[in-house]
């Protein structure tokens, strides 16, 4: 298994996770819209991570993860209104939503440490 394959898998599992969610939501304008919302930023970690995998640069590779954990954040927002809306059961949502802020935890830490090898980031 290369470096990263790990983290891109459980990014794609986390996209297919994204997915099925949103064929569950209800079938309204406010599901609707953030159906849509999350759809894109749900499923945009995965292939951002393989482009920063790719990168062509290590200035890239920070830029790229940086697009990475935007995403992230993002869709942790619209996963936390679909909690308070109460559109999902606690149980299914909290998994995929621990998935998503375990994410971006390691995509933050693999930013800075990044950051840090560059010179662009001093260390703490």
């Amino acid at each position: 298994m290369a470096k990263g394959d790990d983290i891109e898998s459980r990014l794609v599992g986390f996209a297919v996770r994204v997915l099925d969610l949103c064929d569950k939501l209800p079938k309204n304008a406010a599901a609707n819209h953030i159906s849509g919302q999350l759809l894109r930023s749900g499923t945009a970690g995965a292939p951002n991570y393989a482009e920063a995998r790719a990168a062509e640069s290590g200035l890239d590779f920070i830029h790229k993860l940086g697009l990475v954990l935007k995403e992230l954040n993002e869709s942790r927002v619209w996963l936390e209104m679909i909690k308070q809306r109460g559109l999902v059961a606690d149980a299914k949502l909290q998994p995929i939503l621990d998935e998503c802020i375990g994410l971006s935890k390691i995509i933050a830490a693999s930013r800075r440490t990044a950051a840090q090898n560059a010179g662009r980031m001093p260390r703490r």
